[in-house]
């Protein structure tokens, strides 16, 4: 048995400018809950670790710490204050390798550690490219955007990865996350291969966690860990590729500066162009802000040009793999409900749903429901918001 060389869920942390996005702590916050409930399962000492790359950043490990960190190793150097792939990727897997970091972290379990049992990054631009590079560097596996956990004992038969032999996998990390349809999970499994023809141990079992599904712990300022200063190796030949201009691009589209929002979704198919034209005016009459879904920034249908560059865009996604919301009034147009949409919306005050199907899942997540076809329903919506507006200016 293998099982005592992996230890630990090991986070890397992004930073900028000593700033930690909302998803680092969303982890560290998860990664706390589910390691209390594995010591408790499992009556063992394995700790939370969270990774620190970046320049000048000596004192944020203690931030770290008081949202659920158990020990932070960061490394700090001038050639880390800005994310170049390859040398993030050698360092990281320089981190997480190492018996002396291992021997702070867990004196206990430092003589036989080799890996991480598991490890997370945040699923957003920078985290999905470099849990990509590094899992490879680690020769191991990766599911990406995840959305939920669970550390189960479980009894798997498979031809290749146990020889076609029922065998109980300990400690297995089940990794969660919707399909493109958004109504089914589908869960992922990074297992060893005990077959004794092809033996072969993949870890750490890893993962990048999509941000906004989980809740950041809350900050506790009397937490105590071990913070570890870590001197990485950089490769001459990796330095050589430098960033000699940086500017940070945010999103244009400012959903949280409006009170209301209006998406659509599939729905508007039978006349894609005057559809979108039409949910662009009642987002006018109601100062809304448009949004959409998923499918739609896969641009499934033929529009004009600007329609196309200005709606099917993945900016305007709200969901899972998109942006969370939660305006006053949420409009959703030709929108059936799938999960990965529901998650990004599900916080808004008032949420009023369009759509010809009484069976719809979105009709289990609004506040007013009106069946019928958007064609019908929003013309008439846009007339009466008019009506309304010459009333109240009378």
């Amino acid at each position: 048995m293998t099982e005592g060389f992996y230890r630990h869920v090991y986070i890397f942390i992004e930073q900028e400018e000593g700033e930690i996005p909302r998803v680092g702590l969303e982890m560290l916050g998860e990664a706390r809950r589910m390691m209390d409930d594995f010591n408790t399962k499992y009556s063992s000492k394995e700790k939370v670790v969270a990774i620190l790359l970046g320049s000048g950043i000596k004192e944020v490990p203690k931030m770290l710490i008081e949202h659920g960190a158990d020990a932070v190793v960061f490394a700090d150097s001038p050639e880390l204050r800005y994310v170049r792939n390859t040398v993030y990727t050698k360092v990281i897997a320089q981190i997480v390798q190492d018996m002396d970091v291992a021997a702070k972290v867990e004196p206990e379990y430092a003589a036989q550690f080799k890996r991480p049992r598991y490890m997370f990054f945040g699923a957003d631009s920078i985290g999905r490219h470099l849990s990509a590079t590094v899992m490879a560097h680690l020769d191991s596996g990766l599911a990406s955007d995840i959305n939920k956990l669970v550390v189960s004992d479980l009894q798997i038969t498979h031809q290749n990865k146990t020889g076609g032999k029922p065998l109980t996998y300990e400690k297995t990390l089940e990794m969660y996350r919707p399909d493109f349809s958004g109504f089914l999970w589908t869960t992922i499994l990074c297992l060893d291969n005990r077959n004794p023809a092809m033996a072969k141990d993949y870890h750490p079992q890893a993962c990048s966690i999509i941000p906004g599904v989980f809740n950041e712990g809350r900050p506790d300022p009397s937490r105590k860990g071990i913070v570890i200063e870590f001197l990485p190796k950089f490769d001459e030949n990796d330095l050589k590729v430098r960033i000699v201009a940086r500017k940070v691009i945010k999103s244009e589209i400012d959903f949280d500066s409006h009170k209301a929002i209006v998406s659509f979704g599939r729905g508007i198919k039978d006349s894609p162009e005057q559809n979108i034209k039409m949910v662009e005016s009642l987002a006018k009459e109601i100062g809304a802000e448009v949004g959409i879904t998923l499918p739609l920034s896969k641009k499934p249908f033929s529009v004009s040009q600007i329609l196309d560059s200005t709606y099917m865009i993945p900016d305007r996604v709200i969901g899972i793999s998109g942006r969370k919301v939660s305006p006053k009034i949420y409009v959703a147009v030709g929108i059936s409900g799938a999960m990965q949409h529901i998650s990004g919306m599900r916080d808004s005050e008032l949420v009023v749903a369009i759509n010809t199907d009484n069976e719809a899942a979105i009709k289990n997540e609004c506040d007013i429901f009106i069946r019928g076809r958007m064609e019908d329903v929003v013309p008439v919506l846009i007339e009466e918001i008019k009506r309304q507006k010459q009333v109240t200016q009378a």
